[in-house]
């Protein structure tokens, strides 16, 4: 029986190591990968108490060494998927009764296991698994994943505190439900935080979940799942499944108990869930929660008084950092013609020094792209390059997947503000720079506003601060996250919550307890200590 008011005060973000050379911290990591390399894992779904093996396996390799295998992974079928939502709705009712600080319990102790026990292996199969290296993998899946964990909790403590007044007479509460159903969690292969973040946070709020994360992200999503249970997860709770997307959205999406969907992944996708839940509304128990983040095409414009070292150094690791595959990456970029030269010259002079290969090398800057699709529409893209007048590569445009699938971070300038890679989302290490005519600035903002369907993040470079005000009005609906004299990455729990409107998505915030308040449903109670006994009033009277 709870007996006090429990609440957890907010955490500190958790620090970033750096692993500098002999350093305890790069000993563990290199211990770590070797192990990982040496071991073959053999992955199952996880629906209630079961591991379900089927048989029906595919290999695990890393995307920068193709011809090594990590182990395999047991596909799904139709029949699993619903197996998964009946193991969530067995354990609803048992997990939506647990005390609140039990259930922040499990997830705090998941954080305390990612900082400390499974520290090294997570990084490890985040860098093999997804190609990043230490330091990406280290903002990702470690320190952004702990902080989700840790700031979710604190979040949603304060949203239980949230209550109404009460008059003479009476008692007002508020109750915070789970959602009448099940969630399904859909995760994308970029972040690992992402993956551990969709399921949890619906989870943490009482709600159970069918979480289907991407094939290329299932190498570190297993030590998620298997973290998650040893910090004492309820089986059913979080259901992962390894099921084709389209069987997953036609089983979920017309299921009377389906109430809610966590997405992180492409526009299209969205959109035809989005479109698949209207046709179905009339199924459902509830109006199903929607909440996606879909990507960008997002920019940096540069203002005539910005500090050129700042804005090139800038472009490279908001462009380039793990190869371009963040949905925040920039893509586009504005130079006023009075600095472009010296920009663009210090840019092109450290992408020369970038060195790409594979990531238990701690030299290499660059690493592999995701996999064989994602490497054949971004070679298209460079390739389309040489056929777009007024548009040229002017650095890198090699790529290779002989070994792995290395694409060379790659420069194009156009003199057309509308060319293909200024407006279409690449997903890759590709960067475009339009320059202006200085007088132009205020012209090119509206530019910047209306070439992209997308508004998730965009960066203002300028030590005018009328520039700025007039950039952070004319840009307000351009992007969700808005920075100025920095790139337009790394958004932190806590600090920057994340998301964008748009095509971007709808904009509901992870890593705040804006997000939160999506998996929650309130019901509203009035208690009345001394109900009237007639049905008159003082106003009836008369002399």
């Amino acid at each position: 029986m709870s007996n006090g008011y429990f609440y957890f005060p907010k955490p500190k973000n958790e620090p970033i190591r750096q692993f500098e050379k002999g350093s305890v911290d790069k000993k563990k990591l290199k211990e770590a990968l070797a192990r990982a390399k040496k071991t073959k894992v053999d992955v199952p779904m996880y629906i209630g108490s079961e591991e379900v093996r089927t048989g029906n396996t595919q290999s695990i390799h890393p995307p920068h060494e193709i011809k090594h295998s990590l182990g395999v992974f047991h596909k799904g079928e139709r029949k699993h998927i619903t197996q998964a939502i009946a193991a969530s709705q067995k354990a609803k009712a048992k997990w939506a009764a647990m005390p609140w600080e039990q259930r922040a319990s499990i997830f705090l102790k998941a954080a305390d296991l990612i900082a400390g026990k499974y520290r090294y292996d997570m990084l490890a199969a985040t860098m093999l698994g997804q190609s990043k290296n230490a330091y990406q993998a280290e903002i990702d899946s470690t320190c952004e994943f702990i902080d989700f964990l840790r700031f979710n909790v604190h979040f949603l403590s304060d949203i239980y505190t949230q209550q109404p007044i009460s008059a003479e007479g009476l008692y007002n509460r508020v109750q915070y439900r789970p959602l009448e159903g099940f969630v399904l969690a859909v995760t994308p292969f970029n972040f690992t935080a992402i993956g551990g973040n969709l399921p949890t946070s619906a989870a943490m709020c009482g709600n159970v979940v069918v979480w289907k994360p991407a094939e290329t992200q299932i190498y570190s999503a297993n030590l998620t799942m298997k973290i998650l249970k040893e910090a004492g997860l309820p089986d059913g709770v979080i259901n992962m499944i390894f099921c084709r997307g389209p069987e997953v959205g036609d089983v979920c999406f017309s299921h009377k108990d389906f109430a809610g969907v966590h997405f992180t992944g492409s526009t299209g996708v969205f959109q035809t869930m989005w479109k698949s839940i209207g046709e179905n509304i009339h199924k459902f128990k509830s109006y199903p929660r929607i909440v996606g983040e879909t990507g960008g095409k997002d920019f940096v414009m540069v203002h005539p008084s910005s500090q050129p070292d700042q804005v090139a150094t800038a472009l490279l690791r908001g462009s380039f950092e793990f190869q371009g595959q963040k949905c925040s990456a920039a893509s586009r970029a504005y130079l006023p013609k009075s600095l472009a030269k010296q920009i663009l010259t210090k840019l092109k002079a450290d992408m020369a020094e970038l060195k790409m290969g594979t990531t238990e090398d701690f030299r290499n800057f660059i690493n592999a792209v995701i996999d064989e699709r994602a490497f054949d529409s971004i070679a298209a893209y460079i390739d389309s390059v040489k056929k777009e007048k007024g548009t040229k590569i002017t650095a890198g445009g090699g790529y290779d997947k002989s070994k792995g699938y290395f694409i060379e971070p790659t420069l194009i300038e156009t003199k057309n503000p509308s060319a293909t890679t200024m407006c279409e989302e690449i997903f890759g290490p590709v960067l475009t720079i339009f320059v202006y005519e200085d007088k132009d600035f205020s012209k090119t903002l509206k530019i910047v506003d209306t070439t992209s369907p997308y508004a998730l993040t965009g960066s203002i470079f300028a030590t005018d601060r009328y520039a700025v005000k007039e950039a952070i009005e004319k840009l307000e609906n351009s992007a969700g996250n808005f920075y100025i004299n920095d790139k337009p990455t790394g958004a932190v729990v806590g600090q920057q919550p994340f998301g964008g409107g748009r095509a971007s998505g709808t904009n509901d915030k992870a890593g705040s307890m804006i997000n939160l308040y999506r998996w929650l449903s309130p019901r509203t109670i009035k208690e009345t200590f001394n109900a009237p006994s007639d049905y008159g009033y003082p106003f009836l009277a008369e002399k």
